[in-house]
């Protein structure tokens, strides 16, 4: 990612974004870092994925066709709060609005972030996030 690198081995993390190249982007940088990344095109792809995949870690694009990550992130929470656990989250979209940072926050997203995503930054973030530490 850049000269600071960080080890995502053993990390597991679920992207979900309606686009195509930022999925297949995301899995590339963060595979090619040891981490194991299943990808969702839709929250309800996301949401029937949960079930079976354990993710320590979400990054949701807030506009997705069928549902948006907002009322994704209230369901991650409920299935959670099922589970007894609690994974980060990090919101990412093209929208720049203060109202859609606030209301992400306020679903209960840890991190949000405007597209284009600084890759350097995401990883920085997901490593903070989950507790990883950067190596030279």
């Amino acid at each position: 990612m850049s000269n600071q690198s960080m080890s995502f081995e053993g990390l597991r993390l679920l992207v979900v974004d309606d686009d195509l190249d930022t999925r297949t982007l995301l899995t590339f940088l963060f595979e090619l870092e040891g981490a194991e990344v299943v990808t969702a095109a839709s929250a309800s792809d996301a949401l029937a994925i949960m079930l079976f995949f354990k993710p320590d870690i979400l990054i949701s694009d807030i506009y997705l066709p069928d549902e948006d990550g907002y009322s994704l992130l209230l369901k991650v929470r409920n299935l959670e709060a099922k589970r007894g656990r609690k994974i980060p989250a990090i919101a990412m979209t093209a929208s720049a609005f203060e109202e859609d940072h606030k209301r992400a926050l306020l679903v209960g997203y840890d991190i949000y972030r405007c597209k284009p995503i600084d890759l350097d930054e995401l990883a920085s973030v997901v490593a903070s996030l989950t507790g990883l530490k950067e190596y030279a």
